[in-house]
C-alpha cells in the first residue's frame, strides 16, 4: 500500500472513519482528502410521494418506521424487529417497513411471525432503485441501526441511506458502525444509537421520534438542507474538482 500511495497526488477517503484506518499508515507517504458519493437531491427531495407505497402495503395515515437497505446482519434489522414490540406499547398503530431483499429474509419473516408482528411489519422484498424515493417518503422516520461485527471486518463504510433519507426531509436514526455516525448531526438531523445491539435503547429513540412529530419534521428540515449544503453531488464535485486542480 505505501508503495502505492507514493505514486499518487491525492488519495480519497469516504469518511473519517477510512480515514483514521489509512492515515497511520499511509498519512505520511501522500496527501490524503475526503471524497465521499454525493446524493442526487433531485431525484431524493422532500417532494417525493409515498402514499402509494402506504396503500400497496396498508399502511394508511399510520406512523411508519422505515428501514432501506439490503437484509444482512450489520445493517440491524433484526434489533429493530426485537425493537418493535417495546415500540407498539407506546405506539400501537404503527407500522415498521422493512424495504430490500437479501440473505437475512427468511430469519426476519420468522421472527415477525414468531413475535406476532405480522400486521405490524412489512417487508418490501428488493426494490428496484427507481423505486426508492417513494420508499424513503413513506416513512416518517427512517432507521437503521448499523453494527460492527466480525472484529472490524464487517464495517460501515459511510452509510449513504442515512443522507438519502434526509434529503427527502426524515429524521435519521443511526447505528455506530464505522462511518455512519458522520451522517447524523446529533440531536439536529437525527439520533445515533449509543448501542445499537440493544433493543430498548433502539426502541427509546424511535418512540421519542414518533411522540414528538413536529420534532422529528423539523429535523427533517434540517437534513434536507445539511444534504443539500454538504453531501449534494454538486458539491461532492466541487471538492472533486479542487482535487484535481488545487491551483486553480
Amino acid at each position: 500500500m505505501r508503495r502505492i500511495a507514493a505514486g499518487l497526488d491525492v488519495l480519497t477517503y469516504i469518511s473519517d472513519y477510512t480515514r483514521d484506518r489509512l492515515a497511520p499508515v499511509l498519512g505520511a507517504v501522500t496527501r490524503m482528502a475526503q471524497l465521499p458519493p454525493g446524493v442526487d437531491v433531485d431525484c431524493f427531495t422532500p417532494d417525493a410521494d409515498g402514499a402509494a407505497v402506504r396503500a400497496r402495503y396498508g399502511l394508511g395515515t399510520a406512523p411508519v418506521v422505515a428501514c432501506v437497505s439490503r437484509l444482512v446482519p450489520r445493517k440491524g434489522q433484526d434489533v429493530l424487529v426485537a425493537a418493535w414490540p417495546r415500540v407498539l406499547a407506546r405506539h400501537p398503530d404503527a407500522r415498521l417497513l422493512l424495504v430490500g431483499g437479501g440473505p437475512l429474509e427468511d430469519e426476519l419473516r420468522r421472527a415477525v411471525a414468531a413475535r406476532g408482528l405480522a400486521r405490524s411489519v412489512v417487508l418490501t422484498g428488493p426494490v428496484p432503485p427507481a423505486g426508492l424515493p417513494e420508499h424513503y417518503a413513506a416513512g416518517d422516520v427512517f432507521a437503521m441501526p448499523c453494527r460492527t461485527r466480525r472484529g472490524g471486518l464487517d464495517v460501515e463504510g459511510l452509510g449513504m441511506v442515512y443522507l438519502e433519507a434526509a434529503a427527502c426531509g426524515r429524521p435519521v436514526v443511526a447505528g455506530t458502525s464505522g462511518g455512519a455516525p458522520e451522517t447524523v448531526q446529533e440531536g439536529v438531523t437525527g439520533h445515533v444509537v449509543a448501542d445499537p445491539r440493544s433493543a430498548d435503547a433502539v426502541a427509546a429513540v424511535l418512540t421519542g421520534l414518533l411522540d414528538d412529530p413536529e420534532r422529528a419534521r423539523r429535523m427533517g428540515a434540517a437534513g434536507r438542507a445539511w444534504v443539500e449544503q454538504r453531501w449534494s453531488w454538486a458539491s461532492i464535485a466541487d471538492t472533486f474538482a479542487g482535487l484535481l486542480d488545487p491551483d486553480g
